[in-house]
């Protein structure tokens, strides 16, 4: 955790410590134009537009003089003017112009100085490698030429990259070659530098004892009567010792210091803010550590308010977990989770992976259900991370050896490279290979899953099929059973009774004969009846509904019985539905139980329609109700939308929602058959 505040100051302490020795550059007792422009330009209270504009004026002049010495040095000056205005892209434009200038005038001085400017541009904008380079170049040139205080400065630029690159090892070796070469009385500012550095380095390797040693001779270094009060020196090493006593877990000799630093409030809030918010944080966490509540949370909010209006991403995360630590401290679980919910997402709005680690950390200890999603989260990044800074590494060591082959063996380099190219082109060609297979592998598990899920669909719908037909099965027994009984049993016993009165007609008894036809007529009657009624059971066994009209009616039956909405339901005489496939009726059934389902939670309609009816070759699914109607574009995130589209896609079909706020909503559902 305490890395990130390392990284923090040494970026700005570095950066205002080098410009300003940049800065002081010797100039002219004569007030000319252009050292008038060149002191504008460098006016802070002046704005930024009229700062550039004095810049570009000294810029004109400067380009048409000639090229020797005084011109480089001019445009060294210009360039630092680009740098305090953090205007990256003109400062890069003026180092190249000078490194130009410099090699057509064998001007190796320039040459190394453009080198730094150019490391100092490309490390600007994180390309690590090209600033490595560009900074190892000046050294060599500054080692030719015995020139120890600019050759221990290169080394410092090193050291300084490679530990914001996480290659501690690199440096150390690059920072104690520094100090071997140091020497002279202007070099106690860049000695101060790189002890700092040190400590900082064996901070983070772990070795406490080291790192409170080179935090000493730093502090012992520093002259504060001499030292400019806007780097605040005393300050920044007074909050690195205590930083290394609050890794020791020695929170009351961590104290002191940061009390120390937070002396110099004044300068700090004026010249350093972000260094005066470390030490609130740092002092609040130590007496959090020793469960003491003086001035606690306070010390937290007033830090994070600082760092937030800042904009430091990193120190706004810390001291967001920080405040959930002190929060789960005092059993207040909500705010705990709540600040560690809000240093999750600042990390996740930051783009950079590290910062992620110690939210996901603290996730996983908040929310033990989730911690095992949390922890893998955590681990992969953790993994890429360390692997990349390895790869850095590595990279930093091949630009020192590959640079010194160029100058010892240029040809034989040239080989090299072009090894280099095929065995990359190689990986790269292996690895294409492997990504197709990998990714054809996954194409084949998602078929693969699309099937079973097909398959589960059948048998689910195979189910509802079979508990209907056994239902069906039963009424057509009965059915029959009734039609056999009236066919061969009353019907028989009435053909006989018919015909013994039709033997009786033979008598010639007038009201005899009248009442005996009386009878034959009724009992023809209902014979006939009797016949049609046998004729219409056995016609209604083959015109019975089809299983999925009878699944979705009873559907609609429950839809009816539970809910107030009135349901209508019309569906096409005209779809063969023993021609349409389970999987698609499977899908249809539960898009309309979906449907319903939503309308009952959120529509408050009073009214619903279900419609199923074919044209052509398509069957029409409708689904529309008279309710409040919803927001069509938020809704298609919703997981039960998402559910319904993963459904036709499976079908091959379309999807159309229709919906206006009180105008209630359509939903039409399109199968090709």
């Amino acid at each position: 955790m305490k890395r990130i505040f390392y990284i923090l100051l040494l970026i700005a302490f570095f950066g205002c410590t080098k410009k300003n020795s940049k800065s002081q550059t010797t100039t002219s007792t004569e007030e000319d134009s252009l050292s008038t422009y060149l002191s504008k330009a460098n006016d802070f209270s002046s704005t930024t537009k009229k700062r550039q504009e004095y810049i570009q004026k000294a810029f004109d002049i400067t380009i048409n003089q000639p090229n020797d010495s005084l011109q480089r040095v001019n445009l060294f000056r210009i360039a630092n003017r680009y740098y305090n205005l953090n205007d990256w892209n003109n400062y890069r434009k003026i180092a190249q112009i000078v490194l130009e200038k410099a090699e057509s005038g064998k001007d190796t001085v320039s040459i190394a100085k453009a080198f730094s400017y150019l490391g100092d541009y490309y490390g600007s904008q994180g390309v690590s490698d090209s600033a490595f380079l560009y900074y190892f170049k000046a050294e060599k040139i500054y080692l030719q030429r015995n020139d120890n205080y600019n050759l221990a400065k290169a080394r410092l630029n090193k050291a300084q990259l490679q530990y914001n690159e996480s290659d501690f090892s690199g440096s150390e070796i690059s920072a104690l070659k520094a100090l071997r070469v140091l020497k002279g009385e202007k070099a106690n500012a860049v000695a101060y530098e790189l002890y700092n550095l040190l400590g900082l380095v064996y901070n983070e390797l772990g070795e406490y004892d080291k790192a409170i040693e080179y935090h000493t001779k730093a502090l012992e270094t520093l002259d504060l009567e001499t030292s400019p009060v806007e780097f605040q020196y005393k300050a920044t090493s007074m909050n690195n010792m205590g930083l290394v006593y609050l890794n020791l877990n020695q929170y009351k000799k961590a104290i002191p210091y940061f009390q120390q630093g937070l002396e110099q409030k004044k300068d700090l809030l004026l010249y350093k803010p972000f260094v005066y918010a470390l030490l609130l944080e740092n002092l609040g966490y130590s007496r959090f550590k020793l469960n003491e509540s003086k001035e606690l949370p306070e010390l937290f909010y007033e830090s994070l308010k600082m760092r937030d209006s800042l904009k430091l991403t990193t120190g706004i995360i810390i001291s967001q977990l920080h405040l959930s630590e002190y929060f789960a401290s005092k059993n207040d679980f909500v705010k705990s989770l709540k600040y560690s919910n809000e240093a999750l997402a600042t990390a996740r709005n930051s783009k950079n992976n590290r910062n992620l680690l110690l939210p996901l950390k603290r996730m996983a200890l908040i929310e033990p259900s989730k911690s095992a999603i949390y922890n893998k989260e955590y681990i992969h990044i953790n993994d890429s991370l360390q692997k990349a800074d390895r790869n850095i590494a590595d990279k930093f060591t091949r630009i020192e050896y590959e640079t010194d082959q160029i100058k010892e063996e240029n040809s034989a380099l040239t080989t090299q490279n072009r090894n280099l190219v095929y065995i990359f082109g190689s990986i790269l060609i292996i690895g294409l290979f492997m990504y197709i297979i990998k990714s054809q592998k996954a194409r084949n598990r998602e078929l693969l899953y699309k099937q079973e899920q097909q398959r589960a669909n059948e048998e689910i719908y195979n189910l509802m099929i079979s508990q209907q037909s056994e239902v069906e099965t039963i009424r057509v027994k009965e059915k029959k059973r009734v039609a056999q009984e009236l066919h061969d049993g009353v019907l028989g016993r009435m053909f006989g009774v018919r015909m013994n009165l039709d033997s009786l007609n033979k008598i010639n008894d007038e009201v005899g004969a009248f009442q005996r036809n009386s009878y034959l007529n009724e009992l023809k009657s209902i014979e006939q009846d009797i016949r049609e009624i046998s004729h219409d059971l056995n016609r209604e066994k083959s015109e019975l509904i089809n299983n999925f009209v009878a699944i979705i009616d009873n559907l609609f039956e429950e839809q009816k019985k539970t809910f107030d909405p009135k349901l209508v339901s019309t569906i096409d005489s005209n779809i063969k539905w023993e021609s349409i496939s389970n999987a698609i009726k499977i899908n249809l059934y539960r898009i309309v139980q979906e449907s319903l389902q939503n309308i009952n939670k959120y529509a408050k309609a009073n009214a619903i329609k279900v419609e199923f009816k074919k044209e052509k070759q398509n069957l029409f699914l409708i689904i529309s109700d008279d309710g409040i109607g919803f927001d069509v574009n938020r809704a298609k995130k919703g997981i039960g939308l998402q559910n319904m589209l993963s459904r036709i896609d499976e079908c091959n079909g379309t999807f159309d929602v229709k919906s206006k706020k009180g105008e209630g909503s359509t939903i039409t559902v399109t199968v090709p058959i």
